[in-house]
């Protein structure tokens, strides 16, 4: 189905995601093909809305369900008109979060059983998976104090330190479950040092791509 090459970003608040895509946008520049920068939940007028409801601290409340399929939602607008379209043209996508934010924080951290999440897979994801996923790792309280001292926080960042626990548990059985596509980086390190592990995965994988075109 994709000519191009799909990458996501995970990890839990606090993991370093930001810097790490702050490096990517500086540093990563592939001759003749297009980067497109994105993120979920959001990434189109659409799911921007359903992100601004899923992150309001007035919907602490919401039930877990109401959540995972509001993610779902976002995601089958964010998939259909942003990510198939730019891998058809050969772009190369690079996601703030996909699919396995879903099976570590509503799966691992809101209980939800993980058939239900298998299903909404195959209604939405199909077969548009990452050719690579970078999980970013790194203890739950330095997570913590991260997101703490940068201020500005929404509904999941005031979560318990036991759903980080457990979100970061789900992201390491995901890892597990599919070692060639998910590659666990630690975070904790010197910000420049984890960048250029990152940087050296992404690479790779665009060269590896770019032999099968």
């Amino acid at each position: 189905m994709k000519s191009g090459v799909f990458i996501s970003l995970e990890g839990i608040e606090g993991a370093g995601k930001t810097t790490v895509l702050k490096s990517i946008q500086t540093e990563l520049q592939v001759p003749d093909r297009q980067i497109i920068y994105t993120r979920e939940p959001g990434g189109t007028p659409i799911a921007e809305r359903i992100r601004t409801l899923l992150t309001a601290h007035e919907n602490k409340n919401m039930l877990p369900m109401t959540e995972l399929l509001m993610m779902y939602a976002s995601r089958n607008e964010h998939i259909q008109t942003i990510i198939k379209p730019a891998l058809e043209r050969g772009d190369i996508v690079i996601s703030d979060r996909f699919v396995d934010a879903s099976y570590a924080y509503q799966g691992a951290g809101r209980h939800i059983p993980e058939p239900i999440l298998e299903t909404l897979d195959q209604w939405v994801i199909e077969s548009c998976m990452p050719d690579l996923t970078i999980c970013l790792t790194a203890p739950v309280e330095l997570c913590l104090e991260r997101v703490y001292s940068r201020g500005n926080q929404d509904r999941f960042d005031e979560e318990s330190a036991s759903f980080f626990v457990a979100t970061q548990l789900g992201y390491q059985q995901r890892a597990k479950d599919d070692p060639t596509r998910i590659r666990l980086i630690d975070s904790s390190k010197n910000p420049e040092a984890v960048s250029a592990n990152v940087m050296t995965c992404i690479h790779d994988m665009i060269k590896a791509k770019s032999k099968k075109r």
